[in-house]
């Protein structure tokens, strides 16, 4: 059980924060790079929630929550230092199930859309847009993650939901597109290669 009742604590006014092991390291540590683009990924998921304005038809608002929880887990998987990533009572860790619901959401929303014909633009409904800007930053995420790997060693498990999260929240945004408005979305956003020239 969590229990903050102090905001502020002052032991990282040395530029340190400390893990879920006790230990401390840098601010800047690639370790903390990837805590903090995860938790922006969240951040980003939230603000697309804020900007739902239509009926659930296609059940997003479970899933991202779901997601935005799975999220905190996988900061605390990333925050945990040491190579056993069986999660345990003292350690979370990000298991293969949470990365197999992602693939099972991705089949079933993938189900309903249409082939692509081409890349397509973030951008449509508000709420899509804001599902493809948290799939830029998701994917900026997994970069810092590997780059953490490849110092600390990270939950295989860890890596490859994250990798798996950027295609939902890709499919999600076009799905989001496709029932926005009450069925009647516009749809993706096409690239028109060389359009502007």
């Amino acid at each position: 059980m969590v229990k903050l009742n102090k905001i502020y604590t002052r032991t990282g006014d040395d530029g340190s924060t400390g893990l879920v092991d006790g230990s401390r390291l840098s601010k800047s540590d690639p370790r903390m790079e990837a805590i903090g683009d995860v938790d922006e990924a969240n951040s980003a998921i939230g603000v697309a929630i804020a900007a739902f304005d239509g009926a659930d038809t296609a059940g997003l608002m479970a899933g991202l929550s779901r997601i935005q929880n799975d999220l905190f887990d996988l900061g605390a998987d990333i925050a945990t230092p040491g190579t056993d990533f069986e999660p345990s009572e003292m350690e979370l860790r990000v298991v293969a199930s949470q990365t197999a619901w992602l693939e099972d959401e991705i089949d079933r929303l993938n189900g309903a859309l249409e082939p692509l014909t081409s890349f397509i633009l973030p951008g449509g409904s508000a709420f899509a847009a804001g599902l493809h800007l948290a799939r830029a930053i998701t994917r900026r995420a997994e970069r810092a993650m590997v780059g953490a790997h490849r110092i600390h060693g990270l939950n295989p498990e860890a890596l490859r939901y994250i990798n798996r999260l950027s295609d939902y929240l890709f499919t999600a945004a076009r799905r989001a597109n496709a029932v926005g408005d009450g069925g009647t979305g516009a749809g993706d956003v096409l690239w028109k290669p060389g359009a502007s020239r």
